[in-house]
């Protein structure tokens, strides 16, 4: 076995760069791109990583991933074939407008066997995602039983006092009415539109840490671009067992 990707424990795919969203705060910069993850490929690489590892946890995100719902419906129903235990999904949950494709959609990723969604709802989500269509999507997730948290996003730390983090407080308050808690969210650091739009906020070139870094010598998290980019590869032009297989870091 590859001595740099023996601790493999995790699958992670951006199904797409496209986004419901113009969020300021966006680490990946305007979202221009179109691409997203072939389904078939995808499908294939749950179960050849299986094969070989004991994965814990799969995740599928974007841009927003419930653009392209059957796909994500398929890696996720993969990863409950497979025994994964946590099959997680991050959305805006803005991807219709239409409540019967809403709560099509919400059926899917019950029967897909997700078990996490984290719902991206804050001051700059909100910016240009309306609320009630994402309030809409919550409700029709907790009548699946499928767990489902807010997952904002802070600046600088939640506990600072910055416009944004009052405006988003304010925005889970209404989520916390109907019965959804938070997750700890995340800090939002020094890259693509944040960087652009709110570097006065990192003071000193004080970048806060990249927590999608992953060490280059022991890869634990195989995560797949919407591409096809994986490791030092692409699934479109070799499989990920050969592409894991032939890893070195770079």
């Amino acid at each position: 076995m590859n001595k740099y990707t023996k601790n493999i424990n995790r699958i992670e795919f951006v199904i797409t760069n496209s986004c419901t969203g113009k969020c300021k705060h966006c680490s990946q910069g305007e979202h221009v791109s179109n691409e997203h993850i072939d389904t078939k490929l995808a499908v294939q690489a749950v179960h050849d990583i299986c094969n070989d590892y004991k994965i814990d946890s799969l995740m599928t995100f974007g841009g927003e991933p419930l653009l392209y719902p059957e796909t994500v419906f398929e890696i996720h129903s993969a990863a409950k074939e497979c025994g994964i235990k946590y099959k997680e999904l991050i959305t805006n949950g803005y991807f219709s407008k239409k409540i019967d494709r809403i709560q099509q959609v919400a059926e899917m990723l019950a029967k897909s066997g997700t078990n996490i969604i984290k719902l991206s709802v804050d001051s700059f989500h909100q910016e240009s995602i309306p609320l009630e269509i994402v309030m809409e999507f919550a409700k029709e997730i907790l009548k699946t039983g499928v767990s489902i948290q807010t997952h904002p996003a802070w600046l600088i730390s939640p506990n600072d006092n910055n416009r944004f983090n009052k405006k988003t407080k304010k925005i889970l308050s209404e989520f916390n009415k109907i019965g959804i808690d938070q997750s700890d969210g995340n800090i939002i650091f020094a890259s693509g539109n944040a960087l652009k739009y709110f570097g006065e906020y990192f003071i000193d070139n004080k970048k806060i840490h990249n927590p999608y870094l992953e060490d280059k010598k022991d890869i634990k998290t195989i995560s797949f671009s919407a591409n096809g980019n994986v490791l030092n590869g692409n699934i479109y032009k070799n499989t990920i067992t050969d592409i894991i297989n032939s890893y070195e870091p770079k």
